[in-house]
């Protein structure tokens, strides 16, 4: 028999029960997300796409911990102190629960900075540098990409199997053509004793003078080239290479020159026969890619490059943490994400704990022209644990943090 107390009892917890689940249901997840969106369209735009579509994936399912997930981007121009700026306004203004993204190596070190100094979780997307999660790494930085250590030494297997001694390299001057190059030789001589560099070149970001720089690694008549340029200089360094014969009967290995939005652009003028990183889309019918594939078609009209892949994965990545840790309250992100694996269109990864580090991988084949259009062969998938230094290694880069 019910009494009075019996009723007042139920009477408050049914009007206490809906103010729980709408305040869990209606506060979303905000992340903000910080992009070289006008700097890099090439790569930026499909990322985009892909963190969008990721985003409507995710919420029509539920969201996450019962909460949707509200993505607010803003653009940095590529530029570190406007993305330290936005970065200040997303959290203060805006009260993010997290930052994520990054494009260029030096805007991803100064978001690193800045989320050390202000105790705030930064998932970081694109940046290659090995210094976000190694010699500046910290515990409220994550990075998703394979870094230029791995990437480096993903493309040192097949490198070390050439026959030529006398190498040179080409690289963007700032962060992340440094990083690559310095692991390249370092990898290289370890497994090569007998390799030597002779010269290096290091033109300005997207401001290389291509056939100077041609003209000078010529003269060093090297057997290979170690090439890290990237976007409208990887075009214009192909193009002079071609016109004055660099590629002839040399070997040419290369950081990224498979992803479809820089090996598309040189049509036919690509070098057949490079050893590449990359991402061939369309040849991977793995189940997780054909279905991102197909959905990315159908809902974009266009077909996906490796960016869209770094914005869904980016998701995906962050979804899985935010599962692990249980909540949004910073320190225990820090934690809690390490340790957490995630499927991605081409593989699944997790966060390391050691170092924040994901264990995503990359595709290395070659390039080659198939209707006179380019596309990578022979190419397989490395697995980012695999090219990645074990905890004691690590100690040895990485400051306690």
């Amino acid at each position: 028999m019910l009494n009075r107390r019996t009723l007042l009892a139920a009477s408050a917890a049914s009007l206490a029960a809906p103010k729980i689940l709408r305040a869990q249901s209606s506060t979303p997840i905000r992340i903000g997300e910080i992009n070289s969106y006008t700097a890099a369209p090439a790569f930026t735009l499909p990322y985009r796409s892909g963190w969008e579509m990721a985003v409507d994936e995710v919420n029509a399912k539920g969201g996450v911990l019962g909460r949707k997930i509200e993505i607010i981007s803003r653009d940095d121009a590529g530029t570190p102190q406007n993305a330290i700026r936005l970065a200040g306004e997303l959290v203060g203004d805006q009260k993010v629960d997290m930052l994520a993204g990054g494009y260029l190596s030096n805007v991803g070190l100064a978001l690193t900075d800045y989320a050390l100094q202000n105790k705030r979780l930064f998932i970081a997307g694109e940046p290659l540098s090995d210094a976000l999660v190694w010699s500046n790494g910290n515990r409220y930085t994550y990075r998703l990409r394979p870094s230029t250590y791995m990437q480096a030494a993903m493309l040192v297997e097949d490198a070390a199997k050439l026959p030529a001694k006398r190498w040179v390299t080409v690289a963007p001057n700032y962060e992340y053509g440094q990083s690559a190059v310095k692991w390249f030789k370092l990898l290289l001589k370890a497994k090569r004793p007998d390799v030597e560099f002779v010269t290096d070149q290091l033109p300005p970001l997207g401001k290389i003078d291509a056939a100077a720089t041609v003209q000078a690694l010529a003269e060093a008549k090297p057997d290979a080239i170690f090439n890290v340029t990237f976007g409208g200089d990887l075009t214009n360094f192909v193009r002079q290479g071609n016109t004055r014969g660099l590629f002839e009967n040399r070997a040419v290995v290369s950081v990224l020159t498979g992803e479809p939005e820089y090996l598309d652009p040189l049509g036919e003028e690509t070098p057949e026969g490079w050893i590449v990183t990359g991402y061939p889309w369309a040849a991977v019918q793995t189940p997780a890619n054909k279905s991102f594939t197909d959905a990315y078609q159908a809902r974009f009209k266009t077909a996906p490059r490796m960016g869209s892949v770094v914005g869904y994965a980016l998701v995906q990545s962050i979804v899985a943490g935010l599962t692990a840790t249980g909540g949004t309250e910073t320190e225990k992100m820090a934690d809690g994400f390490g340790g957490a694996t995630f499927e991605t269109p081409i593989g699944r990864a997790s966060w390391r704990k050691i170092d924040h580090q994901s264990t995503l991988g990359a595709f290395v084949g070659k390039t080659a022209l198939k209707d006179n259009k380019p596309v990578m062969v022979d190419w397989r998938y490395v697995d980012g644990a695999s090219v990645l230094p074990d905890d004691a290694e690590v100690r040895k880069l990485r400051p306690a943090t």
